[in-house]
């Protein structure tokens, strides 16, 4: 039997639970809530990394089954970028924006068939040569590893020599064949040519038309965000393709030069796959410099080979910290670690076409998570302090 103080310190003992229960200032969080509330945070996070990546593989299901229209528009954004800014010039002056764009689409063809006319035909017939050439270079440096110094024994090298060598003699058939390697067999190259050409011709006609359409059928509070989320992408891509052309084409010109002067075989041939790698961040410089050495291994010796790698090293040098900098658009801001992923994986889904578009769609997505990141910025901001907060108190 329970005497009143044995009752008045429960009744202290039950509101002093109550009063820390409300108030919260000396409770002390029970070690089994603690824990499964963080359980129940894991899973709704996991739950949500689960969603977004059955998303992601839907939308890559998606763009794989419509990839014979996709790539079509996607190259014509490219093309387009290019085109524009004579198309705005023209357009400027006081032609129509049809007649702007009929002139710079004809004077664009015109450059690429004559382009087409004079190179590759020496591409194409020197190509097997390229690879042969290749090929004696990587068994000179096996031989040379074999011996004196590194003495590497022939089984560590027989695979890795058989993979490279195959991949060079097979080269010529996939470089023809690869820049379509996402088109179905019941559409030919000539049909996805012919869709660019017509798709960037409209792109660059009524491209300026198409924003503020696209505002107006997304309202005044969602048209805002997407109108300056494609201005700025189209300004991103626009820069980092027209810089990647100039500067691929001073690569070409400089290390084309050198070997010209150097008397290295199938110069012409290197300095179009210069050219043409330098739209393939780091990878493709890589590859085609690999190929100037091997070539200059074989065809002028052991000194050649080292001139044109050190001509190869400055000019990668000059781009990196000189054309780069100066030439490509601040916008892009994307690590080293970032673009090699971006290109290996677009190259191995989606070949070389998948490699050549990697960057851009990165740089792209980059652009919208930026955006993202300011709108939240924007809303998370502290507001700001008032007159009277600001002013010392008098005394």
């Amino acid at each position: 039997m329970s005497g009143p103080s044995e009752d008045i310190q429960h009744k202290t003992s039950k509101g002093r639970d109550q009063t820390d229960k409300t108030s919260g200032s000396h409770a002390v969080p029970d070690r089994g809530d603690v824990i499964g509330s963080g359980i129940m945070w894991l899973a709704k996070w996991a739950l949500c990394i689960v969603a977004i990546a059955a998303g992601a593989w839907v939308l890559m299901y998606v763009f794989a089954k419509l990839w014979v229209v996709l790539l079509p528009v996607a190259l014509a954004i490219v093309v387009a970028t290019v085109l524009w800014p004579p198309t705005r010039w023209l357009t400027r002056k006081g032609l129509r924006p049809a007649l702007a764009a009929t002139i710079t689409m004809v004077a664009f063809v015109g450059v690429l068939a004559g382009v087409i006319a004079l190179i590759v035909p020496s591409v194409v017939d020197q190509a097997p040569d390229l690879a042969d050439k290749s090929t004696e270079g990587v068994n000179t440096v096996r031989d040379w590893m074999q011996g004196p110094p590194l003495r590497i024994r022939d089984e560590q090298l027989d695979s890795a020599a058989d993979a490279i060598v195959s991949r060079l003699q097979s080269s010529a058939a996939q470089i023809a064949g690869g820049v379509f390697s996402g088109v179905s067999t019941a559409t030919s190259a000539i049909v996805t040519l012919f869709l660019v050409l017509v798709l960037s011709f409209f792109f660059v006609k009524d491209g300026p038309r198409l924003l503020p359409w696209l505002h107006a059928v997304l309202g005044s509070r969602s048209g805002r965000h997407v109108e300056e989320v494609l201005n700025r992408a189209w300004g991103t891509l626009g820069g980092f393709i027209r810089t990647q052309a100039l500067v691929s084409l001073i690569d070409a010109v400089f290390i084309g030069a050198g070997l010209v002067i150097l008397g290295v075989p199938l110069a012409l041939v290197l300095a179009v796959l210069t050219f043409i790698g330098g739209f393939v961040p780091i990878v493709g410089a890589f590859v085609a410099g690999a190929l100037a050495v091997l070539v200059a291994l074989v065809g002028n010796g052991f000194t050649t080979a080292l001139i044109v790698l050190g001509i190869i090293i400055a000019v990668q040098q000059l781009e990196g910290n000189v054309l780069q900098p100066v030439l490509q658009s601040r916008s892009m801001q994307l690590h080293a670690v970032v673009v090699l992923l971006a290109v290996t994986a677009g190259g191995s889904i989606y070949g070389i076409v998948g490699a050549f578009l990697a960057v851009p769609v990165v740089a792209v997505i980059a652009v919208v998570v930026r955006y993202i990141g300011e709108q939240i910025d924007v809303v998370t901001a502290a507001p700001p302090e008032s007159d009277d907060e600001v002013q010392p108190a008098k005394e």
